[in-house]
């Protein structure tokens, strides 16, 4: 069924949204001010459930790519989105009739609603990550079998480039990473045009209505003074999501972080409460990698979200500083995501990770019996 989306449910998206970017996707402060922006000039955004979605439909995902460190100071002047949009229309001859987030993590859960609301389009409730990645090739769309490309990249200066490599998928990324790069480090985007009915065999269903019921969740429950990592967990079980184990609790010791063609790439300790045990995480935009005392207790596509130890707030790559109380999480990807096909295109060998994957709820009860 659809349903509206308003400004006031944006705090709660956005906090939702930044769990499911597992330390990436941009910061959706950011994007969540342009949306109450576009949604006070224009109304409401209408939300479609993926089923409702007609076979015959064209739907067009929107996002920003680039840099999470670049995008602190780097805001988008706004209507980037929207010109990428109708200029990969008027490339293909054929408007859209839907938009939808190419990742549910981070400000990309946010801009495809800052195009709905500018543009009047409607905007599917699924994605092609079911979290976030730092590539464009690392979508479940792409894993089954929709070409990214043709593909618009705009910037902030009015600029255009379309890309084009049929079905390479890589090698659009890559020409679109270099396009970005020369565009000041971030820059938005229309790619993976497709059918409704191609939605439906490829996406990840219900990610946005997910966001929002998990931020929803964890205000709540600070709300009632009960404990947010518990009530997320309850939210989660339901789900296509629905394994969740602590990793670790601590503080910040150590972060190393650089921006690095395009990425920001680095490395964070962490070091118990008691200083006995230490969790090391690695990241691309997102975290990568959870290993605590040197064994592996989570790993990509699985979800490694670091979260504020009292409030449960997620914080991003980006963010990290030393001191910070946290609690860290795995959550589980849908079965979709840990298909032999999708862990070819965004498992651990992709990012150069020597470990194999091995699911969240496993690889911790391995860790408990092993201690």
């Amino acid at each position: 069924m659809s349903w509206t989306l308003g400004p006031d449910d944006l705090p709660d998206l956005a906090r939702g949204a930044a769990l499911l970017g597992t330390g990436g996707g941009g910061d959706p402060h950011v994007g969540r001010l342009m949306v109450a922006e576009a949604m006070r000039r224009h109304g409401p955004v209408t939300v479609l459930d993926p089923d409702e979605v007609d076979d015959a439909a064209f739907v067009v995902p929107t996002a920003m790519m680039g840099a999470p460190t670049v995008m602190i100071e780097k805001i988008p002047r706004g209507d980037e989105a929207v010109l990428a949009l109708r200029a990969l229309e008027r490339h293909l001859g054929r408007a859209a009739d839907a938009t939808m987030p190419i990742e549910c993590g981070g400000i990309n859960s946010m801009i495809p609603l800052v195009v709905a609301a500018s543009t009047g389009l409607p905007v599917v409730d699924a994605d092609g990550m079911g979290r976030a990645f730092p590539e464009l090739q690392m979508e479940t769309f792409g894993v089954y079998g929709v070409p990214g490309s043709p593909m618009v990249v705009s910037g902030d200066h009015g600029e255009l480039v379309l890309i084009d490599t049929g079905t390479d998928n890589n090698r659009m990324e890559w020409l679109a990473r270099g396009a970005t790069i020369r565009m000041g480090g971030a820059a938005l985007i229309a790619e993976y045009a497709m059918s409704g009915a191609e939605v439906k065999r490829t996406a990840v269903p219900r990610t946005l209505s997910l966001g929002l019921s998990v931020g929803r969740a964890i205000r709540e429950a600070r709300e009632q003074l009960r404990d947010p990592i518990s009530a997320l967990s309850e939210a989660l079980a339901p789900t296509l999501y629905r394994h969740l184990r602590v990793l670790f609790t601590g503080k910040v010791s150590d972060v190393e972080r650089r921006t690095v063609d395009g990425f920001a790439r680095g490395r964070a300790r962490f070091t118990s409460f008691d200083g006995g045990s230490t969790l090391c995480t690695a990241f691309q935009n997102e975290n990568l990698v959870a290993e605590v005392d040197g064994q592996v207790r989570c790993i990509v596509p699985d979800l490694i979200c670091v979260l504020e130890a009292e409030s449960a707030e997620p914080i991003t790559t980006e963010t990290l500083r030393y001191g910070q109380r946290v609690v860290v999480v795995g959550i589980s990807t849908p079965a979709l995501m840990r298909t032999p096909e999708a862990l070819a295109v965004f498992g651990p060998a992709c990012f150069g990770l020597t470990d194999p994957f091995v699911p969240v709820e496993t690889a911790s009860r391995e860790w408990r019996v092993a201690r």
